[in-house]
């Protein structure tokens, strides 16, 4: 199996909520969706390898599942697992950029 190929199955999808946005502002702080048996290390590796920059620390969390109702029946949203990720000083992604 390619390596690239496995980064790319680490990082889902970048988070892109008005929370991520002033944590990426203030600290220089991204946040994935990532795969749910991905670790940290597989995390910064990914990062590290596709965008070509430096990490400097590698938060994860799991996000529990939400139950959800529409009229009177019910179901669950399923939870996820996110990567709060840390860049070094000057470093920057264009993935989570403000347009």
């Amino acid at each position: 199996m390619n390596a690239k190929y496995h980064h790319f199955n680490t990082l889902r999808k970048p988070v892109v909520t008005e929370k991520s946005y002033q944590a990426t502002g203030e600290s220089n702080q991204y946040t994935f969706r990532i795969a749910p048996d991905a670790t940290k290390v597989q995390v910064k590796a990914a990062i590290e390898a596709i965008f070509e920059v430096k990490v400097e620390k590698v938060q994860v969390v799991n996000m529990p599942s939400k139950e959800k109702r529409r009229g009177a029946h019910t179901g669950t949203r399923s939870g996820y697992r996110k990567a709060i990720i840390r860049l070094a000083e000057g470093q920057s992604l264009e993935v989570a950029e403000e347009a």
